[in-house]
């Protein structure tokens, strides 16, 4: 199926990508988008054509069986090129959670007593408790890192503490979605294979805001989810193949032993998959038509980070001043992604406040628990306000009237 990418949308006009988001017609300014964005119409129709055209099981005799392989195949390929991946390591599956959860009741069978595995508190809960369950199941320790709540950052060096030649895996993320923290994540994967050690990344957060390039990385499993970056609703990931060969899950007999099929249990979400592909050929139009889909979105992403970095200092700037307001996102290198607490005041309020005046802003520790409680802010974490490619100046306007009016 081939999805008409839209030609107005080039040198990051964010006025012609906002008018393919039929969300945005109901008048909120939405600073949900960690959460999950809203969809453009692109991928609603690549999901519907997916969905009403022949379809069946993958094969190569009837032309339902061919648009099911070919939809597949396309999206492999548009991952691979969104990450930097190779098609024929990119892993489908539910949710990033789902597939973390999967691969670490693979990677720990061959785990034992005086094995270690380091993970951070920075990290959405997703990649943080399948290890430690994992760990628990197979007799393995839990080496924790921490990271400085004064400034949001995780030392590389923290991380290399607690590594040793009994470390089997680290896991990291890409970028902290609740106070946006990006960590040198290529300084912390060289340590770990120093070791010896696996590397998985979770990439959810980093992927919606910023160029990937896994193997620049280090990561040796990289997780995201198309449902962060204008996608509809599954999860993605990405290794090289020969490494995912040497794994072998639980599956059903007469099901694929290849890769990557072999970790991809059932029938796949065909549509969702279209959709997926959708997005991200959305993305590279960003950047105009010409080159290969890979330079597009390398050049489309950067120019994504540089608006919302721009939407970004403007909200910091505005609210910096606001009596009673805390800002906990202070990483030198972050994502668009502020958390902001009020003294005296729930962030829970702030967050139905806004909400009355058209603003979305939710508040929460957002699953990553860890970092709550380590700032200092136990469950109830503070109000996250995300930015996504879809939001303008007008937007921050909102916002910042919204916050003036629930401090003054």
């Amino acid at each position: 199926m081939t999805v008409t990418v839209p030609t107005d949308v080039g040198a990051f006009d964010v006025a012609a990508l906002r008018a393919h988001f039929p969300a945005l017609t109901d008048g909120a300014a939405h600073f949900d988008g960690p959460g999950g964005s809203q969809t453009p119409d692109v991928v609603a129709a690549a999901i519907a054509a997916t969905m009403t055209q022949p379809m069946s099981n993958r094969g190569t005799v009837t032309q339902a069986e061919r648009n099911a392989d070919a939809v597949v195949r396309e999206a492999r390929q548009a991952v691979a090129d969104l990450t930097g991946g190779v098609p024929g390591g990119v892993v489908f599956g539910r949710s990033a959670t789902v597939l973390t959860y999967d691969l670490a009741r693979v990677l720990s069978t061959g785990w034992g007593a005086g094995d270690e595995v380091v993970v951070t508190r920075l990290d959405h809960d997703a990649n943080v408790r399948p290890w430690v369950q994992a760990a628990e199941a197979a007799g393995a320790t839990v080496r924790w890192a921490d990271f400085d709540p004064a400034t949001g950052e995780l030392a590389p060096e923290v991380v290399r503490a607690l590594l040793s030649e009994r470390t089997r895996l680290v896991a990291v993320t890409g970028a902290s979605n609740l106070i946006g923290t990006r960590p040198d994540v290529a300084a912390i994967t060289a340590l770990a294979h120093e070791v010896g050690a696996l590397t998985w990344v979770d990439g959810v957060h980093l992927t919606a805001h910023a160029p990937v390039d896994v193997t620049a990385l280090g990561a040796d499993f990289f997780v995201c989810s198309p449902y962060k970056f204008l996608g509809p609703h599954c999860g993605c990931l990405v290794a090289a193949p020969e490494l995912l060969e040497t794994l072998h899950p639980d599956k059903l007999l007469p099901s694929s032993n290849a890769v990557p099929e072999r970790f991809e249990l059932g029938t796949l979400p065909y549509e969702l998959l279209a959709g997926t592909t959708a997005a991200i050929d959305l993305l590279a139009g960003l950047a105009g038509p010409d080159g290969d889909r890979r330079t597009r979105l390398v050049a489309a992403m950067a120019a994504l980070e540089e608006h919302e970095d721009r939407l970004r200092t403007r909200i910091e700037d505005g609210v910096r001043d606001l009596p009673g307001v805390t800002v906990w996102s202070r990483a030198q290198h972050r994502t668009p992604t502020l958390l902001l607490t009020f003294a005296g005041r729930s962030a829970a309020d702030a967050y139905r406040f806004l909400a009355e005046r058209g603003v979305n802003a939710p508040a929460g520790s957002f699953y990553a628990i860890e970092a709550s409680r380590h700032l200092g802010l136990g469950d109830t974490g503070g109000l996250r306000v995300g930015l996504a490619p879809y939001n303008d100046d007008a937007d921050v306007d909102r916002l910042l009237d919204g916050l003036r009016a629930f401090t003054a």
